[in-house]
């Protein structure tokens, strides 16, 4: 648990690494493809970093990088089939972001310094840590994006072509005159709500360490 906990927060890999930030300020326009983009890293992190941490004894070490990223590709690929096959509409929104998960520093740092180097059991909580604390922040900087910058909030959209629901999109939601701030919808919004987020997530850690020194 100890190690998931750690993912989420000590090496959040957005807030604290900063680490696949393509992605974190590309699709983060919307709040379902937010979190739809950290799930499918999760996955590409999880199985990759099993298969990975399985047969690492087996794999020479000059030829370590290339078949990791093979490895990684596949399961990328059947991401992105899964999400074209079924949902049509998501994987055209994540665009060319989905198959470049393949080179993510993310995933392929974590099969490096962690699948290459330990056990299977504390591969997967790795993956899981770390995959959470991505598809978090993803969503915590998709959540803000949308719903300050065009007063809107998309729940489930294209997922509702697989769910037997309906859409669940929300139409002025915060009813204030200063809304929507267009910026945050844009490009450069995606920088601004990145620094400020990241500013705030380093304060608070900073803050609860200066209390544990004060403490001893």
């Amino acid at each position: 648990m100890k190690t998931i906990i750690n993912g989420i927060i000590k090496e959040n890999p957005t807030f604290v690494l900063l680490l696949g930030l393509c992605p974190t300020l590309a699709v983060t326009n919307k709040f379902e493809s937010s979190y739809i983009m950290g799930f499918c890293v999760l996955v590409v992190l999880l199985f990759s970093n099993f298969v990975i941490s399985i047969i690492k004894k087996l794999i020479p070490e000059s030829v370590r990088i290339p078949v990791y990223i093979l490895i990684i590709g596949t399961f990328v690929t059947i991401v992105e089939l899964l999400l074209k096959e079924y949902v049509p509409t998501l994987h055209k929104a994540l665009g060319i972001y989905l198959p470049l998960i393949v080179v993510n520093c993310i995933v392929l740092g974590r099969a490096l310094t962690v699948a290459s180097k330990k056990s299977v059991g504390q591969s997967i909580l790795d993956a899981i840590g770390i995959g959470i604390g991505f598809t978090l922040a993803l969503s915590l900087i998709g959540f803000i994006r949308e719903i300050f910058g065009t007063n809107t909030i998309t729940l489930i959209d294209g997922l509702s072509e697989v769910l037997e629901i309906g859409k669940l999109k929300y139409i002025n939601v915060i009813n204030l005159p200063i809304f929507p701030i267009n910026i945050l919808a844009s490009p450069s919004g995606a920088f601004l709500t990145l620094g400020l987020l990241v500013g705030i997530f380093n304060a608070i850690r900073n803050r609860k360490g200066r209390g544990k020194l004060e403490s001893n």
